[in-house]
């Protein structure tokens, strides 16, 4: 059980995050800081549909983290719900086209590591 709620975890938050870069991406960068064009951002945000998966995919996250502390330590869960970054930064590459140079890739590896080693 322990082991299913973690991978619910990291799936799921990892498409949110990913989702949710797609849909700032596709909104754009928010210039205009006035009361009412703010909520004219909020608005189109809340209608994207990135935006919309992405927060269905971190809410199951959130619960499946929820109930992996309640039955497991938190010095188990926490370190290894930091595997989300793996799948987080491939994905950034393949399909967010983001530049990830070799600093990061040697972070990626030692977060493996430790996840590895905690489990």
């Amino acid at each position: 059980m322990i082991w299913l709620l973690v991978a619910i975890q990291v799936v799921s938050q990892t498409i949110g995050e990913v989702f949710r870069a797609a849909g700032m991406r596709q909104h754009g960068e928010i210039r205009d800081f006035r009361p009412g064009a703010l909520g004219r951002a909020v608005g189109a945000i809340a209608r994207n549909k990135w935006i919309i998966g992405s927060f269905c995919a971190m809410a199951v996250a959130f619960f499946s983290f929820m109930k992996l502390v309640a039955i497991a330590p938190v010095s188990f869960a926490v370190p290894v719900s930091a595997a989300t970054l793996i799948p987080e930064t491939i994905l950034a590459r393949v399909m967010l086209r983001e530049r990830v140079d070799w600093r990061r890739w040697t972070g990626i590896s030692l977060i493996a590591a430790g996840v590895y080693f905690i489990a």
